[in-house]
């Protein structure tokens, strides 16, 4: 992925490490946020998920996806928006991300998937800067969308260290 350099006032700022090209959208709450579509394996009504104990909060458990067990995270619950109940819309969509040099399939549970958009570096700026104290290293940018902002995630950084190997230990004690 090819990072973009911006200029303000002829100055060189943050780095956008969106690149354009097809984006899946998906709300959490009343928010948009987006996932590069090479990154997502299916996208699939909720199921049964089996809970593994004394797995963080946001680790609902694990599903049998065609005989693979993966492990699932509550997308709201990872970003502290708060749980939710499920609806007719929540979805978990299927990622393919890469951690370490380690391909590893997850889901992430969202509350709808609204639509697959093609973004132009046009319409992609840098992420806020919140301060140091502010981990944003999972936002690649910001994409301008009609009158709405989407947030551009990098589905290899949604997961810290730490959270992956919780995941991985979810997986092999179902």
């Amino acid at each position: 992925m090819n990072e973009l350099q911006t200029e303000v006032n002829g100055e060189e700022s943050k780095c956008v490490r969106a690149t354009s090209g097809m984006y899946l959208t998906f709300k959490l709450g009343e928010e948009d946020y987006a996932l590069e579509i090479l990154k997502v394996q299916e996208i699939m009504g909720i199921i049964d998920i089996t809970h593994v104990p004394r797995t963080p909060d946001f680790i609902r458990g694990v599903i049998n996806l065609r005989g693979k067990v993966i492990p699932v995270a509550d997308l709201r619950l990872k970003f502290g928006i708060g749980a939710e109940n499920n609806t007719d819309k929540t979805c978990i969509i299927v990622l393919q991300v890469t951690r370490d040099a380690e391909l590893i399939t997850m889901g992430v549970i969202v509350d709808e998937v609204s639509e697959v958009l093609d973004i132009t570096s046009e319409q992609i700026e840098p992420a806020p800067s919140f301060g140091v104290q502010v981990d944003m290293d999972f936002i690649m940018g910001m994409g301008k969308i009609d009158k709405r902002v989407v947030i551009i995630l990098d589905a290899d950084r949604l997961m810290t260290g730490a959270d992956v190997n919780a995941m991985k230990r979810a997986t092999k004690a179902a």
